[in-house]
């Protein structure tokens, strides 16, 4: 790891991909900011049944994260499907893990944004949202949204949120990021990226 790079956590639990698809243009933004890197990384699922157990490598995607990860980020992107207007519940069990950096304060000062895709336009996006935000806010973290600057905010039909980048992915979960989906997200992660970089000193 290069140490005059700061790297960027994008951590997400994606079913069907759209969200997954939404952490990669977060990384986009993230990439384009100099000397930033983004770093994707994903959750195993929680399985109902009890023997039932993820493979120790995704077959498909990101790798899955580590604590480590945590420590080594200068900022941290949490994004997840919606669930009835809450996280899901892969992404609130890797939370409900982390206390032992919540006591070392291993987050804390760290700035952070969160975001999500439903299948309903109007499906709990922002209450979503604002749910990642909690233990984030528990984490000491700094805590991000999009502003207003953005003319999407005012202009889009499809997703979008001052509190996070939204994606509206349909019923099967395979409609296509619009191009406002795409640029807020973008503008997220440049968001992220820029804010770490000024609470390094490095401009």
């Amino acid at each position: 790891m290069n140490p005059s790079i700061l790297t960027i956590l994008v951590l997400y639990y994606s079913r069907h991909g759209a969200t997954r698809k939404l952490a990669e243009y977060i990384g986009q933004g993230i990439d384009s900011v100099p000397g930033c890197e983004a770093r994707l990384r994903t959750v195993p699922a929680v399985s109902t049944v009890a023997e039932a157990s993820a493979p120790a490598i995704p077959l498909e995607g990101a790798p899955y994260v580590e604590l480590e990860d945590l420590a080594d980020c200068a900022g941290l992107a949490l994004g997840s499907p919606t669930r009835f207007g809450n996280m899901a519940s892969a992404m609130k069990y890797f939370l409900d893990g982390t206390a032992a950096d919540w006591v070392n304060g291993t987050l804390a000062g760290k700035p952070a944004v969160v975001f999500t895709s439903t299948g309903s336009l109007h499906g709990g996006q922002e209450a979503t949202l604002l749910s990642m935000m909690i233990p984030l806010l528990h984490h000491g973290m700094l805590v991000m949204g999009l502003p207003y600057t953005h003319p999407e905010l005012m202009n889009t039909a499809s997703g979008g949120s001052p509190y996070g980048a939204t994606h509206w992915a349909g019923v099967d979960g395979k409609r296509a990021l619009t191009e406002d989906e795409r640029v807020l997200a973008v503008a997220l992660g440049r968001r992220l990226a820029e804010a770490a970089v000024k609470l390094h000193g490095m401009r």
